[in-house]
């Protein structure tokens, strides 16, 4: 996890396909986005790597406006009548968005088949330009307040259900070494204080400090986690199933991780949206104890608001609102749940 979310919620990642991402919704974790460029802007010999990749000249081309990379996320449709999702970019726009792209096409082609998951149907890279293709998912994002919420709950689910091989389990990082570090927002904010810490963190920072020591720890396993689930990385198609998209940071750990992250992004949308009960009811959350998801969310608060407070990363002008209002979400629900006595659980 560098500077962006734990690996989760990076400085760029598109949207795999799909329809009008939470940038349209009202959220404080959604400001006012640069636009992205689209296929009309790439170069005529990384289109046509395309076009011969798909196999059929591309006729229309309908940009997706969600997600933090300032590289193209286009739907496209061929002569053929065939659609696939694209996203492009060169290290110009933004330094780091490239090797992403890099690094996504070598995880797609460790997952197993079968997964709520787009297929990579192949990769151009002139050193310059990188250019995913991806099967097109034809669908929306979610809602994560209502019968969505479960959706996508039970994609993580089925994808945290099957084992990895032991050659993923090889290359892929291990979630605890990747979040290390970047669980240490707390100390990091105690050394350098900042004055605009919400008043209930400041007076219980030792405490927050003490739960997020063992979260990393806590967060290992051998289970594929995405590591940036939010509701503008998940399509539900048209029988209400849920596709998760753009898998650059994806590692082996804990089988709920991406389900508690997910919670928080529903509570940043919808602050009245009932996590716990998700959290009790969800069979993904069973191998999960309360002390841990407590340590997880001091953790990810940390996390988020010590990044919250530095400049915006070169061509990713909204990403500290982002961050600011996910580490508020974490610190207020860590709060309603160390105020009050944790529910019995219902498995």
């Amino acid at each position: 996890m560098s500077d962006p979310p734990p690996k989760q919620t990076t400085d760029t990642d598109d949207d795999a396909g799909g329809a009008e991402p939470r940038a349209a919704a009202s959220s404080p974790a959604t400001p006012e986005r640069r636009p992205r460029i689209g296929w009309a802007d790439l170069p005529d010999s990384v289109r046509s790597a395309v076009e011969d990749m798909v196999g059929s000249p591309v006729i229309a081309a309908h940009t997706q406006p969600g997600g933090y990379s300032p590289g193209s996320a286009d739907r496209v449709v061929t002569a053929k009548g065939t659609r696939f999702f694209v996203k492009a970019v060169t290290g110009s726009l933004n330094s780091e968005s490239p090797q992403l792209h890099r690094r996504e096409a070598r995880i797609m082609n460790l997952l197993p088949a079968g997964l709520p998951i787009p297929q990579l149907v192949g990769t151009h890279d002139d050193g310059e330009w990188v250019a995913l293709v991806f099967s097109d998912v034809d669908g929306r994002h979610p809602q994560l307040s209502g019968p969505d919420l479960h959706a996508v709950l039970d994609a993580v689910d089925a994808i945290s259900a099957r084992p990895l091989q032991p050659e993923a389990l090889e290359i892929l990082p291990s979630l605890t070494d990747e979040v290390r570090g970047i669980f240490e927002g707390w100390a990091r904010l105690r050394n350098d204080p900042h004055p605009g810490l919400d008043p209930w963190a400041a007076g219980h920072h030792a405490l927050l400090e003490s739960l997020s020591a063992a979260a990393a720890d806590n967060v290992g396993g051998d289970r594929l986690a995405h590591v940036d689930l939010r509701a503008d990385n998940v399509l539900i198609d048209g029988g209400g199933r849920a596709v998760i998209v753009d898998w650059p940071w994806a590692a082996h750990g804990a089988s709920w991780f991406d389900a508690l992250t997910l919670l928080v992004d529903a509570r940043v949308n919808d602050p009245a949206c009932d996590t716990e009960a998700a959290l009790r009811e969800h069979l993904v959350f069973t191998s999960a104890a309360p002390e841990q998801v407590d340590s997880v969310l001091a953790a990810l608060a940390g996390y988020f608001l010590d990044n919250a407070r530095r400049p915006s990363p070169p061509g990713l002008p909204t990403l500290r609102a982002f961050q600011q209002a996910e580490g508020a979400a974490c610190l207020g629900w860590l709060r309603e749940r160390l105020e009050r006595p944790e529910p019995a659980r219902v498995f």
